[in-house]
C-alpha cells in the first residue's frame, strides 16, 4: 500500500509516517511507480509496526529506545529473555511514574484542603526528594 492508505491503517498523518521513514522506524520498499523518486510501499508488517511504536510511546518510551528495538525485531527478533527485559524496564519506569504521581495527587489534595479551610494553617509543600525525578 501506498502512504495515504498506510496512513490511514496505521492510524497516522502522512507526515508522522515520513517522520518515523526518516528516523528509521519504518523500513517500507520502493516500488517502480514515482519517476525518479520511487514510491514508497508498506505492507500489513508495517502496520503492525506503526502500531507498535505508538503502544510503546504510550508507555513512556523515546523514539531512540523503540528504534533500538525495531532494529533488533528486523534483525533477529527478540528473543524471550530480552522481552522479559524490556518489559521490566518498562514496568520499572511505570511504577516510578506511578509513585511520583501518587505523591502529586496527595500534595493537591493537602493543597485543596489547605485552601478550603481558610489558608489557616502552613501552606503544604509538595517535598520532593531525589527518589522523585521528572521525565
Amino acid at each position: 500500500m501506498l502512504i495515504g492508505e498506510f496512513a490511514r491503517e496505521a492510524g497516522l498523518s502522512q507526515d508522522t509516517v515520513r517522520f518515523y521513514v526518516r528516523k528509521g522506524l519504518l523500513s517500507p520498499q520502493f516500488g517502480a511507480k514515482g519517476g525518479r523518486k520511487a514510491y514508497q510501499v508498506f505492507s500489513r508488517s508495517d502496520v503492525a509496526t506503526a502500531h507498535m511504536i505508538r503502544f510503546a510511546q504510550s508507555l513512556g518510551m523515546s523514539l531512540r529506545e523503540i528504534a533500538v528495538i525495531v532494529a533488533e525485531l528486523q534483525k533477529k527478533g527478540l528473543s524471550p529473555e530480552r522481552e522479559v527485559e524490556l518489559l521490566g524496564d518498562q514496568i520499572n519506569r511505570l511504577e516510578q511514574k506511578a509513585a511520583e504521581l501518587t505523591h502529586l495527587i496527595e500534595y493537591l489534595r493537602a493543597e485543596r484542603t489547605w485552601i478550603s479551610n481558610g489558608r489557616k494553617e502552613v501552606e503544604p509543600s509538595p517535598k520532593w526528594d531525589n527518589s522523585y525525578q521528572t521525565t
